[in-house]
Parts: structure tokens; sequence; C-alpha cells
């Protein structure tokens, strides 16, 4: 940590701190592959971050302590995995002729958030215009909902597949594949608050064209699976009429694989254990309420992820982007202390 305050001052390291500092970066493998360090170029790479750090450190340590109140710092995070990653953006955009879509997909409590808006401001500071888009940004409006709920009572909550305007969203990705400095794209935004917390679309918000658009949300990128997995599915798919469920969000999830289809790439945010997400939940909630302001008990919280899982189970969806070679291009794993604990990209990844 010293080592990396010393570049976050602009300070010039010795020949033995450069030596620490390369030899700590290429000590995990994976990590170092998913961002193409290799003994050959660690030291330019070095060099690049450093200039970097020096500039953007500053302002994404206040954002850390102000906007995410977490009092610790984000050196290391900073330096191992949101810099590279934006340079890789960054990178990728300056390859194509036209603005670049990252999908970034995550639970709850992964830290999607956190992500769009860190890289924001490195991408800024690199010179490159970047927005962020949220799957949740293209729910269909409450009284859309409302026919839905009252065509399948089982969609209660928006959420699951089907409660999206998946035409929507390929208007506004195809506007800003096709976009360029001059043009203006409507995007929607959502109020997670309206009528009771049940949501309604807020209205378009005028966006300029921009040269990256991250593109977010819990089932980015997920992809169908055999209907024959749900003979035997992870709890809390119990009953028949859960399997149902299940096969039939299954089968939805068809319509938005062109939506995916509009993606460059795909970087998944995998906790260790996909029930850290109930857990952070809760205490998200308990949290609210000590405050003073409402929250849901633990029951509503149960039945209220369980439809999630029930609706796209992780283990069926998303243990296939973050372990086969065809899945994500990037997987970042969140441990139970919310921190970063390995990097890699599963086409690298030897299954022996």
């Amino acid at each position: 940590m010293d080592v990396l305050e010393n570049l976050a001052q602009g300070k010039t390291l010795t020949a033995s701190q450069q030596t620490e500092l390369s030899q700590g970066m290429l000590r995990d493998r994976c990590w170092a592959a998913a961002f193409n360090w290799t003994p050959e170029t660690i030291n330019v790479v070095i060099q690049e971050q450093a200039q970097l750090l020096s500039q953007i450190y500053p302002q994404i340590q206040r954002f850390w302590q102000e906007e995410c109140q977490i009092p610790t710092s984000c050196l290391q995070t900073l330096w191992q995995v949101w810099m590279p990653l934006a340079l890789q953006l960054a990178q990728a955009r300056a390859q194509q002729d036209r603005p670049f879509i990252q999908g970034i997909l995550g639970m709850q409590g992964a830290g999607k958030t956190t992500l769009t808006r860190v890289l924001q401001l490195i991408l800024a500071q690199l010179g490159y215009s970047c927005c962020s888009l949220s799957l949740d940004d293209l729910y269909k409006t409450y009284a859309e909902r409302q026919k839905l709920y009252a065509q399948d009572p089982r969609l209660k909550w928006r959420g699951p597949p089907g409660t999206h305007d998946v035409f929507l969203g390929l208007q506004v990705l195809d506007q800003f594949r096709a976009g360029d400095s001059t043009t203006t794209i409507q995007v929607p935004r959502f109020d997670k608050s309206a009528f009771g917390g049940q949501g309604d679309r807020s209205g378009f918000e005028s966006v300029p064209s921009a040269d990256i658009l991250l593109f977010e949300g819990w089932f980015v990128g997920a992809q169908p699976i055999d209907p024959g997995q749900f003979a035997q599915a992870p709890v809390p798919i119990y009953t028949a009429a859960d399997r149902e469920f299940a096969v039939d969000m299954n089968r939805r999830l068809q319509d938005y694989l062109p939506l995916w289809d509009r993606l460059d790439r795909l970087l998944v945010l995998n906790l260790t254990d996909y029930r850290l997400s109930k857990q952070w939940r809760q205490e998200a909630e308990h949290k609210a309420i000590a405050t003073g302001h409402t929250g849901m008990s633990d029951t509503e919280i149960d039945q209220f992820v369980d439809y999630f899982w029930q609706a796209l189970h992780p283990e069926l969806f998303v243990n296939p982007l973050v372990t086969d070679e065809n899945g994500a291009d990037l997987v970042i794993t969140i441990n139970a202390d919310h921190w970063i604990e390995a990097v890699y990209k599963p086409a690298l990844i030897n299954p022996d």
C-alpha cells in the first residue's frame, strides 16, 4: 500500500519498489492474464497507470468516502481493477469506429452502480465520454405491468423476463451504436418509488451519444438453458408450480437475446456465494429501519429475493457465464466482505 500511496502522490518509485509492485501484479496469473499483464509489458503498464493514478485518485477517493460512505481506502482496488478495466475499455473503443457497449451482470449488492460510476470518472479523465443504462430503466410502465399481471398473476413484482420493454431497449442500444458527437438520445429512466414502490417510468433523459455505454443489470447477458435442468432445480424452486414458472421465465429470456447481441463485451460481477445477495439486502433494510426509514421485514425479503431466484436461479444462469469458455469475457469475484477476490477470463481458465 505504501508503494501505491507514493504513486498517488506523484512520487517516483525506487528500483526495489518497482520490482515489488510488478511482482505483486503478476503473482496471480489469471488476474494478470485478464488485463494482459506480462513480464515484458508490466513496467510500461505501471508507468501508464502511475500517471493516471496521480490524476484521478483524489476524485475517486472523494467519491468512495462521500457517496459510497466507506471510510477505508479504495487505492488497491483502483490500481488492481478499476484503472486496468477503464484502460481496456478505452483501448477497445479506440480500436473500432463506433461506440463500445459493455454489458455488466451482477446481483444486488455486487457493486454494479459503484463500478459504473467509477468507470465514468476514470474514462472522463482519459478523454472518453461514458453513459450508463440499467436494465431497470427498461421496465414497462406501471400501467403496462398491471395489464401483464392481469394476464399472468405470477408476475407480481417487476424484475423477471417479460417485465421489460425489450423493443425500447433495442432502439436505445441501436441509437448509441450508430451515434456520434452530434447525436442526442432519449434514454428512459425509471422511478422505483412511484406507486408505493411498484415503480413507473419517470420519463426520458436527453443524453449525448457517448464513446462507451455501460449497460448493467441483474441478468444482462444471461442465456436460456436446457429446460431439462429444472427437473432437479436448486432451492427455492420447490414445487411443480415453481418449476413451471422457471421454465416459462427461461423461455421469455429468448426475447432478450437481441439485446445481448448488441453487447461488445460482457463482464460478470460474481459473488463467492450467491446467497450473500439476500444477506446484504437484509442488512440494508435493517439499517434503513434503524434510521427511521421504511423497510421490508426479513420474511418479506425472503419472499422478494426468492422470487428472483425462482425466475432465473444464479446456479443455473450465472454459473455458466463464469465457468464456460464461451461465457463472459471477464469475471470479477466479490467476497463476503465486499472486496474483490479474483479477476479472470473464463476463456483462459484451463479446465484441467
